[in-house]
């Protein structure tokens, strides 16, 4: 395993959530996909998103959010964990496919933004089936954007609430992650390497986190994540090509 690769990878992904608030688990699967078995990018991936979520778990909503979002993080562990996905049933060329799949999915709905119904005051239990259908896609391919982060769009949080409502979210969703890598990883995953390349990782997102972080006011929010959504269309077309 390239330490530095990682450490690069990572920097990069922290940058992304430092500017965007989101995206750190989707840039670095996408990128260590290309070359690593998704279980072990999986297992790299879970300390970083869970170590930079939880200060955005942070907020005066907490209450709200909980109260209302509750059905829906529960389908979303419970699939995740249930689920086939990587590390089971499912070939790894299948799963690549579909991380590929995933990501060109997310790149071309960022880049369209199709207008969202208004869920705020009937959707709580449609986040049942948002988060069950989120689960089976964090399962297979380790990326838990879609469809939860549209269907909390749907929710017309302000902007207070969402960046809570995302980092509570995503906070779940990597904690049933770890449970998942845990029960498929075989089992002499765990080595010195591997808790090395953890480490790397840890301290590549926060470097990334703190870097982005200061980029966020000089740079055109707007075509800064047009310019995103299209590196993920390209990074999902070369997992295809990887896994055919």
């Amino acid at each position: 395993m390239n330490l530095l690769t990682v450490v690069v990878v990572f920097v990069l992904a922290g940058t992304v959530k430092g500017i965007t608030g989101m995206g750190l688990p989707t840039v670095a699967m996408s990128m260590l996909g290309l070359w690593m078995a998704p279980v072990q990018a999986a297992a790299l991936i879970v300390a970083p998103s869970l170590a930079t979520n939880l200060a955005q778990c942070r907020g005066a909503h907490l209450r709200s959010l909980v109260v209302r979002l509750w059905p829906g993080w529960a389908a979303v562990a419970v699939v995740t964990v249930c689920a086939p996905g990587f590390g089971g049933a499912v070939p790894m060329e299948a799963v690549r496919s579909l991380l590929g799949g995933t990501l060109v999915a997310y790149g071309a709905w960022g880049l369209w933004r199709p207008a969202l119904p208004d869920l705020s005051v009937s959707g709580k239990w449609l986040g049942v089936v948002a988060g069950a259908a989120t689960g089976v896609v964090t399962a297979c391919t380790a990326v838990f954007v879609l469809p939860w982060v549209p269907y909390l769009q749907s929710l017309r949080l302000d902007k207070d609430e969402m960046v809570q409502a995302l980092g509570l979210s995503f906070t779940v969703a990597t904690l049933a992650l770890a449970v998942r890598v845990h029960v498929s990883a075989p089992p002499d995953w765990w080595s010195a390497s591997t808790a090395l390349a953890v480490c790397a990782a840890l301290a590549g997102a926060f470097c990334g986190l703190k870097f982005g972080a200061g980029l966020r006011a000089r740079l055109a929010g707007p075509a800064f994540q047009r310019a995103l959504f299209l590196v993920f269309i390209a990074l999902g077309a070369a997992n295809l090509m990887r896994s055919g």
